[in-house]
């Protein structure tokens, strides 16, 4: 087996470059433009939006369009689309909503059942021709394309490298392979021979995707599948700073810092009220482990403003303090 890329090395996918090979995974409810620059600002070489519906924009959904949103600092950030008709994906490509997205990523992964009978995420691993028609028509676009996909739709029913070499032969210019089937959703350990099939069978980036937790995941993760980096999914939304740790880096994370970051870029976005709930959210996931936290999640959720929700972060950290 060819042995993985550096941790940390760079990467070229179309015309873009991306400083390193520890990429941030879309994550629906998650990542928006203050996660993603949370994330950048702990070192991940490139995030993607959350998955945006492809007709949810061309039916003009103000919510939709609102996934998109970029701050002015953020580095080369991709799209994420889902959708199952390729003239429509190929739209959304073209249109005005993406104008700023150098980078579209289009989702063939998703196992939630809303979006597989829909024939869309998943489902598009059963559709062969269909999959290689979206690609090659949002290729037409201009814009450098890349796939995340699923290893397969059930456990004994592989098809990753089948599907890579799809994807690369219509015209994608980097995949992302989770290495679960669908019927695993997000458990179980991730089949690292067939994610290093998907490598092997094509020319192109391959992003190497689930059960990455650690620096130690992610050397795994590079040295058994033979991958060109790493993608970096739900221990980035318990711990964005996990970026910092992978590639090596010894800072210490200053989680009210963090959390008043993050605060602080969305009331300017969406408001008080969406941004109460979601830092609710948010901060409970990185509170985790710190001594008191699971007492104070309750209340934690009882806040309706953004002064409740500071003094009771407050509190949690004063009591940290104290007891250390």
């Amino acid at each position: 087996m060819t042995k993985g890329a550096e941790l940390g090395k760079g990467l070229k996918i179309g015309d873009t470059f991306t400083p390193n090979n520890v990429f941030c995974a879309p994550l629906a409810g998650y990542t928006d433009f203050a996660f993603r620059k949370l994330c950048y600002s702990f070192g991940a070489g490139l995030c993607f939006t959350e998955m945006v519906s492809a007709k949810g924009l061309k039916y003009n959904s103000e919510a939709t369009r609102q996934l998109l949103y970029r701050d002015k600092s953020e580095p080369q950030t991709a799209a994420q689309l889902f959708g199952s008709d390729p003239h429509i994906l190929r739209e959304a490509c073209e249109s005005a909503d993406l104008e700023g997205f150098r980078l579209i990523d289009i989702n063939m992964g998703c196992p939630v059942p809303k979006v597989y009978k829909n024939g869309e995420g998943s489902a598009l691993l059963a559709d062969f021709p269909r999959a290689a028609n979206i690609i090659s028509e949002c290729k037409k676009s201009g814009k450098a394309i890349s796939v995340k996909f699923r290893i397969g739709l059930e456990r004994g029913r592989v098809v990753a490298a089948d599907f890579a070499k799809l994807c690369e032969d219509a015209g994608a210019d980097m995949i992302t392979v989770h290495g679960r089937t669908r019927d695993m959703y997000y458990s179980g350990e991730p089949d690292y021979a067939a994610i290093a099939s998907a490598k092997a069978a094509v020319k192109i980036p391959v992003i190497a995707n689930g059960g990455v937790f650690s620096r130690a995941d992610a050397l795994r993760m590079l040295d058994e599948t033979g991958a060109d980096g790493v993608m970096v999914a739900r221990a980035a939304m318990y711990d964005p700073h996990v970026f910092s740790e992978i590639l090596g880096g010894n800072d210490v994370w200053d989680r009210r810092a963090a959390i008043e970051v993050q605060t602080a870029d969305m009331l300017l976005f969406y408001g008080e009220k969406y941004t109460v709930v979601q830092m609710r959210k948010m901060a409970s996931f990185y509170l985790r482990g710190m001594r008191g936290c699971a007492q104070m999640r309750a209340k934690l959720f009882t806040c309706g403003t953004i002064s409740e929700l500071r003094a009771v972060l407050d509190e949690i950290f004063a009591s940290n303090r104290v007891s250390d």
